[in-house]
């Protein structure tokens, strides 16, 4: 980016020269080649969390337990997908300065702004549902306590997450990069224990099912991988990071946004990848595909590999509860201020979605079949979020200079159609077929 020319002004001794102040992006690339770049990564991976939240335990680890790698495809697919959904997420925040909610709220007529609302609060209770049920496990697994008040340590831990964000943005999408980490180490160690099937992953690219109960799998993988309540989230946290102030600074925002959707996502979808494969390798393969709780699968990894398999397993759980957890409560915020313009005190705003989860926790529900149903509802919840997010991206007059392609309004619409279709068709075997 070409640097502003300087200003002369008059002083005492003549003519001087004043230098202009620096842009805030043009001050963050003056950092230097490496630390300018890695400063303006970040909100991808608060996002990618998510992504790796207890739902996708459930739903991937009973996948590979029940049908090998025949579902291998659908992760693949999943993943490809959240990475053109957070990237258009991005970009609205870069082009618009608005989130998403608030655009929907600006274009939108009103019962249509209201009717998003609260289908997106529904989705933030299943969300709810499934990181603070996932949470719930681990802390009993590692440490023996009761899953009622580990719903409640939970939300205690969620809430000195999210006070990460007073100290600045940085500190907060640092420390979810971190428990990123934690869950792909945990799972890479455990690749490592069960090694990797390379036929029969290749195998498992290939599109297929097995009967109802696999396509019922498949949408809760797509719904535990492409979550709706972080397309709302990525728009909010880029739209203050840095604040662009031509439309030059803008196309370079979107250049690094790029790059951190395809390396949060990567390592998002990479993990993904590991919970299947494992899975596949330690459960199906050794005949054990009844695992109905994730309970179980922490048992046989205790049983087939060893209690550090079983340790790493838990760990990786806890992370992934806690972190998205408070990334959950930050999205629901987004939501409600976003399409109704209100904000109301984070606690009382925690309290009411989380009520279901310990609901559910406190009269002893079979945990994983909460999971699993809880991602076929947010896999409900996409479209709600994806298409008006298609329907303003493609305007030039709200997106201005980085209003989207027409060739990428038409994958980003296949994607919604493909996702609808899945949907419509799980609907009709499960209650015509």
């Amino acid at each position: 980016m070409t640097p502003p020319p300087p200003i002369l002004t008059p002083t005492t001794e003549g003519v001087g020269v004043v230098t202009p102040p620096l842009s805030p992006l043009a001050a963050i690339r003056a950092r230097g080649r490496i630390r300018g770049r890695l400063a303006l990564l970040g909100p991808a991976f608060v996002a990618a969390v998510a992504y790796i939240d207890p739902g996708n335990f459930a739903t991937n680890i009973s996948g590979g337990a029940k049908y090998g790698f025949l579902l291998v495809w659908v992760i693949l697919a999943a993943n490809l997908m959240a990475m053109l959904i957070q990237y258009l997420s991005a970009k609205v925040g870069v082009a618009t300065g608005r989130s998403l909610p608030e655009l929907c709220r600006d274009n939108f007529p009103r019962p249509v702004t209201w009717g998003l609302w609260i289908q997106a609060e529904a989705i933030a209770i299943a969300t709810d549902l499934a990181e603070f049920v996932g949470a719930a496990i681990a802390l009993n697994l590692l440490f023996g306590v009761p899953p009622l008040w580990s719903g409640f340590i939970t939300a205690i831990v969620a809430f000195g997450i999210l006070a990460l964000q007073a100290r600045g943005y940085r500190k907060f999408e640092l420390a979810i990069a971190a428990f990123l980490g934690i869950v792909l180490l945990g799972f890479l160690y455990n690749v490592f224990q069960t090694g990797v099937d390379t036929s029969g992953f290749v195998g498992g690219l290939v599109p297929s099912f097995e009967g109802t109960d696999s396509v019922l799998l498949a949408v809760g993988i797509l719904g535990a991988t492409v979550m709706p309540h972080v397309v709302y989230l990525h728009s909010a946290l880029t739209q203050h990071r840095v604040i662009p102030e031509n439309e030059e600074e803008k196309r370079e925002l979107m250049r690094f946004q790029r790059v951190d959707v395809m390396l949060a996502l990567g390592v998002a979808g990479l993990i993904n990848m590991a919970m299947l494969v494992v899975a596949a390798m330690l459960f199906f393969e050794s005949g054990a595909t009844s695992i109905e709780s994730i309970e179980d699968a922490h048992a046989g990894f205790g049983t087939l590999l060893g209690g550090g398999a079983a340790l790493a397993f838990a760990v990786a759980l806890l992370a992934s509860g806690l972190s998205s957890s408070s990334v959950g409560t930050y999205a629901g915020q987004v939501v409600m201020q976003g399409f109704i313009n209100l904000r109301i005190p984070l606690f009382l705003r925690r309290a009411i979605t989380m009520a279901p989860a310990l609901v559910v926790l406190g009269i002893g529900v079979n945990t994983t079949d909460a999971l699993v149903l809880s991602q076929v509802v947010l896999s409900f919840g996409i479209p709600f979020a994806l298409v008006p997010m298609i329907l303003l991206t493609r305007r030039k007059d709200v997106m201005g200079s980085l209003v989207n392609a027409q060739r990428t309004t038409v994958v980003a619409s296949v994607v919604a159609a493909v996702i609808i279709s899945l949907n419509v068709f799980l609907l009709q075997q499960t209650f015509f077929g």
